[in-house]
Formats: structure tokens, sequence, C-alpha cells
């Protein structure tokens, strides 16, 4: 069975397809495809079915990586079947564990940064991957830059659980 991560934002159009795109080309890269399962998901459903912002897309894109999706809402259920669930911000993470079913599927929920060594440790550093939709394209591509510098994190700790279900 694989494991399966989901990243969470607000509308599901800017930072989680992101965060997605990213952290499924490093899972290719390390030779865990067929291991993990990345997707995402929003809070809430306004954008359900729309693509990707197209400056997600523009900024994927210029950085090698896949810009195609279509934004879905998180819901309660996919707590069972997930092993991981990212949420990009501290509003998210507060909305995602409210909405965990079980003490132990709060227990899944983790903020991206917190992967990034060096923010994680820092002391009263903000770890919220800030919202880029009012802004400039500017703001998308520092979103890609957090999403990248936590990537290789993330990548570690999901690589030691894949191990450990496969002991």
């Amino acid at each position: 069975m694989p494991y399966r991560v989901c990243f969470v934002c607000t509308g599901n159009i800017c930072r989680s397809p992101m965060a997605e795109s990213v952290f499924r080309a490093r899972v290719a890269e390390a030779g865990l495809g067929g291991l993990v399962e990345v997707d995402s998901a929003g809070t809430g459903g306004w954008h359900e079915g729309d693509g990707a912002d197209p400056r997600t897309v523009s900024v994927l894109e210029a950085g090698g990586y896949e810009g195609g999706h279509a934004a879905r809402q998180f819901h309660a259920g996919w707590f069972a079947r997930l092993d991981l669930v990212i949420a990009l911000d501290a509003g998210h993470l507060r909305a995602l564990r409210r909405l965990a079913p079980t003490e132990s599927d709060a227990a899944k929920v983790r903020l991206l940064r917190s992967y990034d060594p060096a923010v994680a440790s820092a002391s009263g550093v903000d770890l919220d991957v800030p919202d880029p939709y009012y802004g400039g394209l500017d703001g998308f591509e520092e979103c890609l830059e957090m999403v990248e510098a936590a990537s290789p994190g993330l990548l570690a700790a999901v690589r030691e659980q894949v191990e450990g279900q496969a002991a």
C-alpha cells in the first residue's frame, strides 16, 4: 500500500498544487514513485474543478515542474486513507485538526515549513507559506522557494516512514 501525502491550502489553486507538483517531482527523483502518492486539496470548495492559478502554472513551468491540476475540497473522510496531511499555513493546520475525526487523524496534520531545517529550528519564525493569490508573480516565486526549501526534509521524513512500512 502506498504512503499517501496530501497538501492543503485554502482554495487549492496556488500553494497546495505548487507543493504537490514539487513534492511529486522529488518523490520521482528519489525513486519512490510507486511507493508514495501525492495530491492536494483546499479547505474550501470555491474553486473545485478549476485549474491552478495561471501564475502558479507559470512559476511551476519556469522551475521545470508540471502544472496540470484540478482543484478539489478536502473532506474529513479522507483522513482514513491518508498518512500525512501537509498544511500550508497555521489557519489550515487548525481547520484540518478540527475536521479530523480522531486524535490520530489530527496527529497526521503538519505544517510544510516545519520540514525546512533553516526555519523550523529558529525561534519565533513564521512557518506559514504566505498566500500569493492577491499579489504579483513575485509572491508565487517566493512560495515556490519556500516549498522547495521544505521538500528535502519532508522527503526524508516520508522515506523513513516508507522504509519502516517495508521492514
